[in-house]
């Protein structure tokens, strides 16, 4: 068989680079992924009580770029969301990111106080500090606080859904969450945020519904790639995969999600809500809330965090650091030796994107490619 462009997995970032390529290029695409739904670990669907559930965790669409919240406006209509997580700190609902409301919470309003004010005077207001940073704060009063946050906060957190500490993680992982100094209570603040009104998977449908877009689910690349010829390859898998763990494997995290249904018109607080310190799990999730759904029951996801183990689970999280780091650039030097094979998204990039840089990273590809 003969293809133009082949990609290599149906989540958003081979959705995205296939659109592009249909719609711009008028080429044809072909659409391969191993699993038996489109959207990777984007997919939803209604479950039977009218509720949208969310199969690998919550998903909430944020970006600051007018460009990517107006493409994705073509395809969908939206829900606007603006996301708010509580963390159980000490049997308390608080904030998260902790913030100024959240000290407010944990701690007597004259201590509060005056933690506020020396925040405000050292970092300014409406800052975000990562965790890590604050800690290096010669104030006694602060560092008091960062070791308090770091403790009830991240720690417990971290290494349920790490298995490392923060100081053995690259920056970016522990800095997603800073602390911030503000009076927000949203888990995010870009511009545009919300979820798709219809749900992920049916805006991917719209995103791939054109005449020169096949799809072929419960198709590996491995089953395929001796029988198949391509102009271009996209591949979103991992890159080690491809390379035949020329050079080892590269580790992630996965996770093992458990859905509970109770018929109660309410579970928690609001739609995520962390456990750093308690239970094995790190988070439970209440999809109802997410796009206002009407139902007499109620859906939550509990997550429990575990090594990615080929055949058992999902790679979801590449893991950070310096040693795995130096391990994918070997892969990369050896994709850079490759004509019109590209790789791209989480497993392709070994990057621990979110959406919104997801879709930025196909744009980028397609503007180099087109």
């Amino acid at each position: 068989m003969k293809v133009q462009n082949l990609v290599v997995g149906c989540g958003l970032s081979g959705i995205v680079i296939a659109n592009r390529i249909a719609k711009e290029l008028n080429q044809e695409v072909l659409i391969i992924d191993s699993k038996n739904h489109i959207g990777g670990t984007c997919y939803d669907y209604k479950d039977d009580s009218g509720i949208t559930v969310h199969q690998y965790g919550p998903h909430i669409f944020r970006t600051n770029s007018k460009e990517i919240w107006h493409y994705l406006s073509e395809y969908t209509e939206w829900y606007p969301f603006m996301h708010r997580v509580l963390g159980i700190i000490d049997g308390i609902e608080v904030p998260i990111p902790f913030n100024l409301n959240s000290l407010y919470k944990v701690f007597s309003p004259q201590l509060a106080q005056k933690l506020e004010i020396k925040l405000i005077e050292k970092f300014g207001f409406n800052k975000k500090i990562p965790i890590l940073e604050l800690r290096k704060t010669d104030d006694k009063d602060l560092n008091f606080l960062a070791e308090y946050i770091y403790e009830k906060v991240f720690l417990g957190y971290t290494i349920k859904q790490w298995n490392y500490t923060p100081e053995q993680l690259d920056p970016s992982v522990t800095g997603s969450v800073p602390v911030y100094i503000s009076r927000d209570d949203r888990y995010f603040q870009e511009k545009y945020q919300g979820i798709p009104k219809a749900g992920y998977t049916k805006m991917f449908e719209q995103m791939l519904n054109y005449p020169n877009i096949r799809v072929r689910l419960n198709t590996s690349y491995k089953d395929i790639k001796d029988s198949i010829e391509f102009d271009r390859l996209f591949y979103t898998g991992a890159i080690e995969e491809f390379f035949e763990y020329k050079y080892g494997k590269l580790p992630y995290r996965s996770l093992n999600i458990k859905f509970e249904k109770y018929h109660q018109k309410k579970f928690q607080n609001a739609p995520v809500v962390n456990y750093p310190e308690n239970y094995d799990f790190t988070r439970i999730a209440e999809y109802k809330y997410f796009l206002n759904e009407k139902s007499e029951d109620t859906i939550l996801s509990l997550e429990y965090p575990e090594e990615f183990e080929q055949g058992k689970n999902d790679r979801i999280y590449p893991i950070l650091n310096p040693e795995n780091q130096e391990k994918y650039n070997k892969y990369l030097g050896e994709a850079q030796k490759l004509n019109n094979v590209y790789f791209l998204g989480r497993l392709g990039a070994y990057r621990y994107y979110d959406m919104n840089r997801t879709i930025a990273n196909a744009f980028e590809l397609f503007n180099e490619i087109k």
